[in-house]
């Protein structure tokens, strides 16, 4: 089972599916999600307008405002994470979200396990970003340098790329936990993960060589079959 948010987040969702809109309602509520549920565009807008959300899933083709129209009008007033929903899954409607400020995007029909990795990605990257996660588990021994984008051991550069960096950062903030890949993409690549892309897997392997070229052992990335990955301190 899926567990419940570390918060009890209130979410609004914008569903006009006589059948989906009803059993997404009663999932959130179980993970322990506070759910406004609506299905018409111009109510939706209102109400977010009205009072304040942790997250808006919406779909894009709704009676009254499109998604599409309400997303306009909020990324002019706010910057509530917004996903939206809809059977369109042409790259001309992803595209279209994105570009409007959209934080994630669900071609249906999907299922509950993708939707909540995908919102649990969103929840821990805001918080990451209001500096709300653990602190920072920084080994003393790495040095971070955040204009430079790179990190240091003992007076070498490991001369990371942007994403490397970004990617050892956020394995530094959550050592010992294992990061599942929807959430790597998420958070460090900013687009949706897919079984088909290999780019996660490549930036790792980037920075497990670079590590090793800096002499850098306390600690590494490990791969957890089926899961993701783990910024940890070798076993042996």
């Amino acid at each position: 089972m899926q567990p419940t948010f570390k918060m009890s987040p209130k979410i609004l969702l914008v569903e006009d599916d006589p059948v989906l809109g009803p059993h997404l309602f009663e999932h959130l509520g179980q993970r322990g999600a506070q759910v406004t549920f609506l299905s018409d565009g111009e109510q939706a807008l209102r109400c977010v307008q009205s009072q304040p959300f942790d997250l808006v899933l919406m779909d894009i083709l709704m009676p009254g405002l499109s998604g599409l129209q309400v997303l306009e009008v909020l990324r002019r007033e706010q910057g509530v994470p917004v996903i939206l929903m809809s059977a369109l899954g042409d790259e001309e409607d992803r595209i279209a979200g994105f570009s409007q400020g959209a934080d994630d995007y669900l071609p249906k029909p999907f299922s509950l396990v993708e939707m909540d990795v995908r919102i649990d990605a969103i929840f821990r990257r805001v918080a990451m970003e209001r500096g709300e996660s653990a602190v920072s588990k920084h080994d003393p021994e790495l040095v971070f340098d955040e204009a430079r984008s790179d990190i240091c051991h003992n007076g070498q550069w490991a001369k990371l790329t942007p994403t490397e960096y970004r990617l050892m950062e956020t394995f530094s903030q959550n050592a010992e936990e294992v990061l599942s890949k929807p959430f790597l993409y998420q958070q460090v690549l900013h687009h949706g993960y897919s079984r088909y892309d290999r780019s996660l897997d490549m930036h790792v392997s980037n920075v497990r060589r670079k590590l090793q070229a800096i002499g850098y052992t306390h600690q590494r990335v490990e791969s957890v079959w089926g899961k993701g990955y783990l910024f940890t301190r070798p076993s042996n």
